[in-house]
């Protein structure tokens, strides 16, 4: 037998057996618990493939269950628990619980990471992080020094966002922004709309120069700008100047912008649409019911511990994934009923 014939895997057992990776997991490890219930042929059928294939677990392969201590960090680079943010992050902590009880691991939130120059550091002195297997982040800003430090020093993590290389892939779970920001951007030009507006830095996070990216590409041959700051002489000009869609990268901002329009005798949609590009992260009391998209934050709660587990387990994988939006019609996008 040839020493370089490849090692049969879990995901080679999965495609042989008909079913997925997880299942063949629970098999593996004799999992019935958290109200699994595998059918007695799919499992005779994992265990055929098993001793056809002559599979043995890489114990490399089972860390998560002989090894580790089942305990999920959960590190925040901002406040999730306060009234202004609680909304926004909540979807995010329910599916990462969900996926923590479905894998038999305890979550811990690692609150004692002191704040430095206006910022939590995961690596400060008297960190905790060691105390977990790894880490699930979250924030909408994070630190690119912890993340070239968490993948030199080879500990498990995921963001819970798409982000930039940091000497390496960083394993993600994001939001589809390009994708969605360009499918609204290309209704409101098949409506009509030939001027078109980005509010917002499209700058900093990558959630935001993503969906500014998105923008660009679908905005081109329209009549494009983009807006730093939703002030009010900015708007001014931009109406002036035929601007007849708003994207707003900050759906919060969306109260603001209507009573500026309200002020200047604009209605919205007759005479100015608006486009909400995600869910608010602050709370807002608004009564339209205002055009875009939704994060799928609960899915990629979810998804994001899948691929921890994964991780850990040294299962193949896709590490970086990008889950699609939903958009939502709302009544603040209307065609245009003047030249």
């Amino acid at each position: 037998m040839s020493g370089t014939r490849r090692r049969v895997t879990q995901r080679d057992i999965a495609r042989i057996s008909g079913v997925s990776q997880a299942t063949v997991s629970l098999v593996l490890n004799n999992r019935l618990d958290a109200g699994v219930r595998i059918a007695p042929e799919t499992r005779e059928r994992v265990l055929d493939a098993i001793r056809s294939t002559g599979y043995v677990a890489d114990p490399v392969a089972r860390r998560l269950a002989d090894r580790y201590n089942r305990i999920v960090g959960v590190f925040t680079y901002e406040p999730v628990f306060p009234s202004g943010t609680r909304d926004f992050y909540h979807p995010f902590l329910v599916g990462i619980e969900e996926s923590a009880e479905r894998l038999g691991c305890d979550l811990l939130l690692l609150t004692s990471a002191p704040v430095q120059d206006g910022r939590r550091r995961i690596f400060a002195e008297g960190s905790r992080i060691r105390l977990a297997d790894g880490c699930v982040l979250l924030g909408r800003d994070l630190d690119r020094g912890d993340l070239t430090r968490l993948l030199a020093e080879g500990i498990p993590f995921v963001s819970v966002g798409r982000r930039d290389d940091a000497g390496g892939p960083v394993p993600y779970v994001g939001a589809d922004y390009p994708a969605a920001t360009a499918a609204l951007v290309r209704r409101a030009a098949a409506l009509g709309h030939t001027g078109v507006a980005y509010i917002g830095s499209g700058a900093g996070p990558e959630s935001f120069a993503d969906r500014l990216r998105g923008f660009n590409a679908a905005a081109a041959g329209l009549d494009a700008r983009h807006l730093p700051e939703a002030v009010p002489a900015a708007l001014d000009a931009a109406v002036a100047e035929g601007v007849t869609a708003l994207f707003l990268e900050e759906p919060a901002d969306a109260p603001a912008v209507t009573a500026w329009a309200r002020a200047k005798g604009l209605d919205i949609p007759s005479d100015l649409s608006l486009v909400a590009l995600g869910d608010p992260t602050r709370p807002v009391s608004f009564d339209l019911d205002v055009t875009g998209f939704t994060i799928p934050r609960r899915e990629m709660g979810r998804q994001a511990l899948d691929v921890f587990g994964a991780l850990l387990e040294d299962a193949e994988t896709d590490t970086q994934r990008l889950l699609p939006c939903e958009l939502h019609d709302g009544t603040t996008l209307t065609g245009r009923n003047r030249p």
